[in-house]
């Protein structure tokens, strides 16, 4: 019976075909181009000259590169905390028995990953202004405290932590539905039988639930060091880099070098070290989480 439904290797394959040239074209082409252009000084135009890896040299020993690198790992364990941790705190809170209405919950959460990276971007920039932000008016109006009042954006100390908030605010909802996706996949006898043998809240979030969504959480993981490693918008919104290079982030430094400094050439060779870096991260998070949660099953 089976085998009278099965479709054939050639329509699997016909049905493959454009999905498959798509993502060569969009994602592993211009990976390849990019490559192939970092071992050239290009600056923009039809002429290009082989320089080997100077390129590379270069970015060795690019101060700048390097400081956005240690940016955006800022970025990244921010927003693994901020973003998968407290989403992961309030999806435990939704789904005890003293929440109610768990739709709207998960409807108001999700609502600000829907809006475009620019308008957060604008909308957290008035929040900081200095003069008009509700920020300060809040702190002078409402605390009394106009000494704590700031210019928050031009603070280079802490401005990494201020462009942070607008992308874990985004995104807590976002991290929210796929963990009520999971936990709704698990027995509720389970939890049901942790609490006959006793175990508190703690126990049963740390050692059954975080042990069960393991392989979710690995993706909410992926999918949080992926979006941070080539930040762009907000921050392009809100500060550009600055002040100075405050808050200049990997992609944002290729940006600049490639279309305001016109360096093609040394602009592609930053997104092949972006890209190798991404994936080492994501690697190294991946296996800490993975022996991590072993050990929490043990």
């Amino acid at each position: 019976m089976l085998d009278s439904i099965r479709p054939k290797k050639s329509t699997i394959y016909l049905y493959l075909l454009i999905p498959v040239a798509l993502f060569v074209f969009t994602v592993f082409m211009p990976l390849v181009a990019a490559l192939f252009y970092s071992f050239f000084e290009w600056k923009s135009g039809p002429v290009k000259t082989f320089n080997g890896i100077t390129n590379y040299k270069l970015l060795f020993a690019d101060t700048t590169f390097w400081a956005s690198f240690g940016h955006n790992l800022y970025l990244v364990l921010a927003c693994i905390i901020g973003q998968i941790g407290i989403a992961f705190i309030l999806v435990l809170f939704a789904n005890s028995r003293l929440a109610r209405c768990q739709t709207i919950h998960r409807t108001f959460g999700f609502f600000p990953s829907t809006i475009s990276a620019v308008c957060i971007g604008m909308i957290w920039t008035m929040i900081y202004h200095n003069k008009y932000g509700i920020l300060n008016w809040f702190i002078i109006n409402v605390l009394g405290r106009p000494e704590l009042a700031q210019v928050w954006l031009n603070d280079s100390a802490h401005v990494m932590l201020y462009v942070s908030i607008p992308l874990i605010w985004q995104y807590i909802g976002y991290y929210m539905v796929i963990m009520f996706s999971a936990i709704a996949g698990i027995d509720k006898s389970i939890f049901e039988s942790a609490e006959i043998d006793g175990a508190n809240g703690y126990q049963t979030a740390i050692h059954i639930t975080l042990p069960l969504i393991r392989n979710t959480m690995l993706v909410c993981l992926t999918l949080c060091i992926a979006g941070n490693m080539k930040a762009f918008d907000n921050i392009y919104t809100m500060t550009r880099g600055g002040p100075g290079t405050a808050s200049m982030v990997m992609a944002m430094y290729g940006y600049k070098v490639s279309f305001e400094q016109t360096n093609l050439g040394y602009g592609s060779t930053i997104s092949v070290a972006i890209f190798v870096l991404s994936l080492a991260v994501i690697g190294g998070s991946q296996w800490l989480v993975k022996r991590a949660t072993r050990g929490l099953e043990a």
